[in-house]
């Protein structure tokens, strides 16, 4: 059973805290649906599962110093189940978990000592959000790789330099070290650290559960690309980019697009790039590749059809953007975070007749 002890201090948020652990709760129900399950298979001296957060997959606790309640930056109380000083279980943790929140800002230096002493013993050391600050303010993210909540991502590499920020992914992985963006990014970090323990199709169930849709790979974006967008100010730009949301298909050239806001192509170009932050190319395979993105994640469209609609001409050179920026071909993304509904259905026809038939899916 792997031990997770995620730690609780004044003002954390408190999404960082539940969020992860109904996931790894979720975990130790398919844990035990899967054990208790007539077709599992067990041997003779393998002790049947039990349910809720005491079971086979993980021992969750939380805990502050002096075990005592805190409130979070909500005004929600909670409880830990014990003291960080004095845990009910001496052994090291497999994961210690550090949420975020407003108590990160001021952090308690007892506690960043605590973390200084016992935070290199735990197998995995995880951040959600701002919790990143307190890990790097006890030394243990020197010399990696890290990321934090997009708003605070200047302000932590700028108090710590010797640590590399990036502020795009939703979690990064450094060695034994996993640190992740803001409040959801969790629940993501959570689900990949149950499907690295439990295997794909658990992380997947536990998702389903939550009715949380997607399990976004690691790299995804912080936050979409019209969000990104909204920093331009002048109207011409902004009708542009919604002529760019509304049409990934069309001509997208810069001199296309700087004839829609009439203004010169290298008028266009410097002015776009100022207001929004990034050249009109870069925005525009960022537009197509979040289209595609959710058009596999929300349509039954076939790979071909997806990329001519969303403006790629090839399917190749779709497959080229999606291995570039997420590490996984559009088949293999789909594969991997397909819909629900796509999920249901293979699960009925392999109930049905379709199944025994040979019938095409």
């Amino acid at each position: 059973m792997r031990t997770v002890l995620i730690v609780l201090f004044d003002e954390v948020q408190s999404l960082d805290v539940t969020g992860p652990l109904e996931v790894l709760a979720g975990a130790n129900r398919w844990q035990s649906a899967r054990n208790h399950s007539p077709a599992a298979q067990r041997s003779p001296d393998e002790p049947a599962a039990t349910g809720g957060p005491d079971g086979p997959a993980y021992r969750i606790r939380t805990a502050s110093l002096g075990g005592r309640p805190v409130r979070t930056s909500s005004g929600l109380r909670l409880t830990p189940d014990q003291d960080l000083a004095h845990p009910d279980d001496p052994g090291d943790p497999d994961v210690l978990l550090v949420p975020g929140g407003q108590g990160t800002r001021d952090a308690d230096p007892d506690l960043v000592a605590w973390l200084r002493t016992h935070g290199p013993r735990a197998r995995r050391l995880v951040s959600v959000c701002t919790g990143a600050f307190l890990l790097a303010a006890a030394g243990l993210l020197d010399q990696r790789r890290v990321t934090t909540h997009w708003a605070y991502c200047a302000t932590l590499a700028t108090r710590f330099p010797e640590i590399t920020v990036d502020p795009d992914p939703i979690f990064v992985t450094d060695g034994n070290v996993t640190t992740s963006a803001g409040v959801t990014a969790g629940i993501d970090l959570a689900l990949a650290l149950a499907e690295d323990d439990l295997g794909r199709d658990a992380a997947l169930d536990i998702a389903r559960h939550l009715v949380v849709f997607l399990r976004r790979p690691a790299n995804q974006a912080q936050f979409s690309t019209q969000l990104a967008g909204q920093f331009a100010h002048r109207e011409p730009l902004r009708e542009v980019q919604r002529w760019i949301a509304d049409h990934p298909a069309a001509d997208l050239s810069v001199e296309a697009l700087a004839s829609r806001a009439s203004l010169s192509p290298r008028q266009f170009a410097r002015s776009f790039a100022e207001e929004v932050g990034m050249p009109p190319g870069r925005y525009v395979d960022r537009v197509r590749l979040e289209t595609a993105r959710r058009r596999i994640e929300d349509t039954a469209d076939g790979i071909e059809e997806t990329a001519r609609l969303c403006g790629y001409g090839t399917p190749e050179a779709m497959r080229r953007a999606f291995i570039r920026a997420l590490g996984v071909s559009p088949a293999e993304y789909r594969r991997r975070f397909r819909p629900i509904q796509a999920s249901l259905e293979g699960e009925l026809c392999r109930s049905s007749s379709c199944s025994s038939t040979g019938s095409p899916h």
